[in-house]
């Protein structure tokens, strides 16, 4: 139903109100461990004005560890000295990551450190691994929320350069 009011805005659940299409999120896994400390910062008295959901926050850990040169070095060398040591089995949680930072993953995954003879490592592995580094980083969080911010600047101003006018 279309409305005259311009105050008054339908909207379905499927596109969020920011103007970003749902295809702008990535859906991947999180291992257990990183996803609870993840969903503590979630709910961090320091995560306000605004407060970042998991996509913002995943997606600020993958952009803080391809923030170094070496970041596939650093986040192989994690995945073959600390993940692959953990049950292959270990459950996992279901979230999203912005698109901009899944394709430094989808590339990463793509590269022939990827590929034989070397171990295949899945999203959810490298996701996870990127997390596991920031919290090695900084347990408090801080640097995540301050690259969460950076994100959403970064995406927004996107946004209004590419929006017809």
């Amino acid at each position: 139903m279309f409305t005259a009011t311009p105050t008054t805005r339908q909207h379905d659940h499927t596109t969020p109100i920011t103007g970003f299409e749902t295809h702008d999120v990535i859906e991947t896994r999180l291992w257990l461990e990183e996803h609870d400390w993840l969903y503590g910062l979630l709910r961090s008295e320091e995560n306000v004005s605004p407060t970042f959901r998991f996509p913002d926050l995943i997606s600020a850990c993958v952009s803080l560890v391809f923030a170094h040169q070496d970041a596939a070095e650093r986040i192989f060398r994690y995945l073959g000295r600390e993940l692959v040591l953990r049950a292959p089995q270990t459950p996992r949680r279901r979230e999203s990551m912005w698109r901009q930072q899944y394709q430094f993953l989808l590339e990463l995954q793509l590269s022939p450190a990827n590929r034989h003879p070397n171990p295949k490592f899945q999203l959810d592995q490298l996701t996870t691994a990127c997390v596991a580094l920031c919290r090695g980083w900084d347990a408090s969080g801080a640097g995540v929320l301050q690259q969460a911010r950076r994100n959403m600047a970064t995406r927004a101003h996107h946004e209004r350069e590419s929006s017809p006018r």
